[in-house]
């Protein structure tokens, strides 16, 4: 893990999509987060160690959805699938596919594996199953508020996370959509989605792959500003009711799919809301430890 300085810093941004509004100063007090995202290798290990069952790998029951039939009531989760060619950028349906058999161990469904992949982020992790492992390993889950200051890196604030340029000197800087999305990715096969923890630079503590290749989940309640947040961003503590269906937390970073025609997220203020239960081929988690 390595070791985050207690500081302030400007949260949000005026600049971008109007969820990151507005943008406040904020104070953080020292932590540990993870060098990088929890890798497959890593959620083997507390598998094997706890026998847990992702909500992925877990069919719902007819009890939890009473009006589903029978053929819904099966596990799997959201698999993207580039398109043939060019599609309008207003129906995500066109390349996010529900996907039986789909989970950590098999990403793009049945007959999939890890192979090649125990040092790539571990995917279709639902938010219960990132409190799992975080629980097992002795850790917690980061707030909104401690991601985005560990992005920042004691960095004044900037487009991207390294600058004001995407990519310095022709230097690719994370690992996100290059081309027309979703049908044109100029990264050769076998290189277009997940990348290796570490392939790309760390910030300047030494964190590595905050921006791009997987979302990254947070506690923080899903609000549709800042200015709306109040407490549940600063929440670092457990919830006081169980989850429902409905909950959504803020996940942050972008990912492998982000792409600048379509999902400029791959920046620190960038922010997402997701179902508590709903998991994807591009979402994963890290964890923290706070002093």
């Amino acid at each position: 893990m390595v070791s985050i300085p207690a500081g302030s810093f400007l949260m949000g941004s005026d600049d971008h999509y109007p969820e990151e509004r507005p943008a406040h100063l904020e104070q953080v007090a020292g932590f540990r987060m993870d060098q990088h995202p929890v890798t497959n290798a890593e959620f083997r290990r507390f598998v094997k160690d706890t026998g847990y069952r992702t909500i992925a790998e877990t069919p719902p029951t007819a009890e939890e959805f009473p009006d589903a039939t029978p053929d819904q009531l099966v596990a799997g989760s959201l698999v993207f699938r580039q398109t043939e060619g060019p599609v309008p950028l207003n129906d995500w349906r066109q390349w996010w596919h529900w996907t039986t058999g789909a989970h950590w161990r098999a990403p793009l469904g049945p007959g999939s594996t890890l192979d090649g992949l125990d040092r790539h982020p571990v995917v279709h992790i639902a938010f219960e199953d990132a409190l799992a492992y975080a629980h097992w390993a002795g850790k917690e889950l980061p707030t909104e508020v401690e991601w985005e200051y560990a992005a920042r890196a004691g960095r004044p604030p900037t487009m991207y996370a390294w600058g004001d340029e995407v990519e310095p000197h022709g230097r690719v800087m994370a690992n996100t959509w290059r081309g027309e999305f979703p049908w044109q990715n100029l990264e050769p096969p076998g290189r277009d989605r997940t990348s290796a923890v570490g392939r790309y630079r760390a910030n300047d503590w030494g964190l590595v792959d905050l921006i791009g290749n997987v979302w990254e989940w947070t506690t923080s309640g899903w609000t549709d500003s800042h200015a709306e947040a109040g407490a549940e961003q600063h929440s670092c503590c457990a919830p006081e009711r169980p989850l429902q269906e409905s909950d959504r937390k803020v996940m942050k970073g972008g990912s492998h799919v982000c792409a600048e025609s379509y999902c400029l997220r791959y920046r620190p203020p960038a922010r997402q809301g997701q179902s508590v239960r709903s998991s994807t081929s591009h979402l994963g988690f890290r964890c923290i430890k706070r002093d």
